[in-house]
This record gives C-alpha cells, sequence and structure tokens, in this order.
C-alpha cells in the first residue's frame, strides 16, 4: 500500500463499508490503490457500535444553515459515463445563510442514497449502520429555512472520487453560517449515488475499474459540471429559487481528492471561478505556469503533501506554477478523509480513526477553507494564513 494510504487496514475498511468505499483514496494518487489491500484487515479490529447515530457539528457563524436540493439537466452535454441515459443530470445541494429557528432539519442523504452507500462495499446488517439511520444523521442543516437578507460569495464544493456530494457537509454548513451560498455538487455515475429529479439513484458508472481510469479526464469532466451549475445558478432564468442571495462576481470553489483537482482545472478553464483550494489531492493533471493566477490554497494531510511524502513531487511542482496569492498547509496527523465528514462519521460508528482527532479535522478544514474564501472573496485578512499559530499546532506552513 502506497506511503499516502498510512491508514490501517482496519480504519480504511470500516470507512470504505461505512459510507463510500475506496475511492476517496484513489483520487489522491495518481495510481489507484487495489481494493484487495483491505483484506489485511486484523480479525481483532474494533468491532462498530450496535446502531449507528451520526452527528455533524453545528456552524460556527452567525447565521443558521438553510438548505435545498435542485436538479439540473445539461441538454447540450451527454452525460459522459454513460451515454445512453441521455443529457447529463445532476443533483446539487444549496447551502445558504438561513434565519436560526427556522426550517425543518434536512436528511444526510436520501435512503435510496444511503443504500446505495451500504451496498457499494457490502456492509453487513451486524454493522449496525442501516440505511435509515445513515440517511438521518443530524447536519445542522434546515430545509426550507429563511435566508438572511443580503447577496453573499458563492462556493462549489466538489467531492471525493466515489464519495457523494453529502460528504462535505460539515464544510458547506459552516461555509454558510459565515455568510456564504454553497453549491455541494454530485457528480453522477462517480459515486455510490446520487438521487436525480426522476428519483432514480444510479450507481457508480466508473468505479469498478480505477487503474485503469483516466482521472484527467474524470477532472476535466467535473469541470464541465462546475460550469454548468455555475451558468444555472448565475444567468437568465436560474435553476434555483434563491439564486438572488448569490453575488456572481464573487465565486470560488474547494474539493477534496479528485474534487480538488477538478477545483483547479475549474479554474483554468472558467475564469469566473475567483479562488480555488485542493484538500489533499493529487493534481489531475498538474497545472502549467500562467494557468492559474489567481489565489490558491493547498490544504493536505502531512504524510502525504509534506517533504518525503508520495504526493510531495506533484504539489511541489503545482505550487511552482501557480502565480496568484497561494498558500501550502499540511496537517500532522490527518489522513486522506480528515478533510471531510467520514472520518468523524467513522468514529461515531466505533471504528479506528487517525492520530489527528476527527473532530479536530472538522475543525481545521473549517478554519482554514473559511479564512482563505474570507480573503480571496470578501476581502477579510485573517492573520489565520500569516503563520503558524499556536491554537493549530497541527498546521505547517509549507514550503
Amino acid at each position: 500500500m502506497k506511503r499516502n494510504r498510512r491508514i490501517s487496514a482496519v480504519a480504511v475498511l470500516a470507512l470504505a463499508t461505512l459510507v463510500t468505499g475506496t475511492g476517496a483514496g484513489f483520487a489522491a494518487t495518481a495510481t489507484p490503490v487495489a481494493t484487495h489491500a483491505f483484506d489485511a484487515a486484523p480479525a481483532t479490529a474494533t468491532a462498530p457500535t450496535p446502531s449507528f447515530q451520526g452527528t455533524l457539528p453545528a456552524p460556527t457563524g452567525p447565521y443558521a444553515a438553510g438548505e435545498d436540493v435542485i436538479h439540473l439537466t445539461d441538454a447540450s452535454r451527454p452525460d459522459p459515463w454513460v451515454p445512453s441515459s441521455g443529457p447529463r443530470q445532476l443533483t446539487v445541494t444549496m447551502v445558504y445563510p438561513a434565519v436560526p429557528g427556522t426550517g425543518t432539519p434536512a436528511p444526510y442523504m436520501t435512503l435510496a442514497e444511503a443504500a446505495g452507500a451500504i451496498q457499494h462495499r457490502k456492509l453487513p446488517a451486524s454493522s449496525g449502520v442501516t440505511p435509515q439511520n445513515l440517511s438521518s444523521v443530524t447536519t445542522h442543516a434546515f430545509d426550507g429555512a429563511r435566508p438572511q437578507r443580503g447577496r453573499y460569495p458563492l462556493v462549489v464544493l466538489s467531492p471525493a472520487y466515489e464519495d457523494p456530494r453529502m460528504t462535505l457537509t460539515s464544510l458547506a454548513t459552516d461555509l454558510a453560517g459565515h455568510g456564504y451560498v454553497v453549491a455541494l455538487v454530485g457528480h453522477t455515475y462517480e459515486d455510490s449515488g446520487e438521487t436525480l429529479a426522476n428519483g432514480q439513484t444510479p450507481p457508480c458508472a466508473i468505479c469498478d475499474d480505477p487503474a485503469r481510469l483516466d482521472l484527467d479526464s474524470v477532472a476535466a469532466s467535473r469541470a464541465l459540471d462546475v460550469s454548468f451549475v455555475i451558468d444555472r445558478l448565475t444567468h437568465g432564468n436560474t435553476a434555483w429559487r434563491l439564486a438572488h442571495l448569490i453575488d456572481k462576481h464573487e465565486i470560488g470553489m474547494a474539493g477534496h481528492s479528485l474534487g480538488g483537482a477538478a477545483a483547479a482545472t475549474t479554474m483554468i478553464a472558467d475564469p469566473r471561478v475567483r479562488a480555488g483550494v485542493n484538500m489533499d489531492g493529487t493534481f489531475h493533471p498538474a497545472p502549467m505556469p500562467g494557468q492559474i493566477n489567481r489565489p490558491f490554497l493547498m490544504l493536505g494531510a502531512a504524510v502525504n503533501h509534506a517533504p518525503g511524502g508520495d504526493d510531495y513531487t506533484v504539489w511541489e511542482q503545482s505550487w511552482a506554477a501557480l502565480g496568484g496569492y497561494k498558500k501550502w498547509l499540511t496537517v500532522a496527523g490527518a489522513d486522506h478523509f480528515s478533510f471531510s465528514d467520514l472520518d468523524l462519521l467513522l468514529e461515531e460508528a466505533g471504528f479506528p480513526t487517525p492520530p489527528l482527532s476527527p473532530e479536530r479535522g472538522v475543525v481545521i478544514t473549517r478554519e482554514y477553507v473559511t479564512a482563505f474564501f474570507d480573503r480571496t472573496l470578501k476581502g477579510i485578512h485573517s492573520p489565520l494564513l500569516d503563520g503558524p499559530s499556536p491554537n493549530n499546532p497541527e498546521v505547517v506552513f509549507q514550503p
């Protein structure tokens, strides 16, 4: 197993079967990790809790998080993975600054999405994780919540390969709490299932042979997804009832793993995206000098992206090519999943976790991503980005 997968086989297996599978790890390296590596899990692995009850942390900003789910169809583009399905269909979760105490609690995912996640890794009933309790993870987002007045920057979030969009919910709700509209994009046929407008939840169409998958092509396809979403949110007869909340001149994008690669690819293709964040993902491909001259944050696990890490060379090359305001931060003790909801859900299901506590992973991800967008989209200076902080000793500024 590659060094940038320095998570115990038990933890990876637990995580894979809990929510999404091994694909989140695939996207962090140019060479995917074979799934048979998980067979090394020892018989003494910690047993999961009898009944899983997941809770994500509440937003830390002054606003509550409202939520809407919208469905989009790009009539100009056939689906890249299943052309026979017709035009590209996307499901997008919109999270926005809301008035506290309004709306009803939003589910983490649909029952069909939860069932797809469980089936994707053949999670046994003895685990205690069911479609019902996985779909009902507490998100602190509220369906139909009354929006705060005003206009807010738009941040598009793209998850890891094989991970459905909701695995970045804790980041999305916190950004909304700090005054951002967030579009959490589900990339159809690239994960365990996204429920579409017709009620169907198709499984992954490109997950069977990741070693042969052209990740550059997947990142390029995601860039087309994101540009289409931006179009539908900011132009003409918009696809979302609250599109008036969006300041269409202030748009950023962040992604985890392959989603982070897609953030860079999208910025190269779409000048509307003014700032980008790659959370623990290899660049597919690495940007060339002159392609990205806007702000970019590289935030990753030290085991992968500090000197000596398996992905260090690619990040070093990408760093040299970036021409705008930029930061390269590594987090000691983190693993690949520390930058999403997954380690926290893993812990709550009773499985082993990395040296960095899942709670700290969520806090660090939220604080630094928000500080970066505050500076680049709102013009608000944050000393957090100036250098090492005694409150965040795990975070090291590179190079």
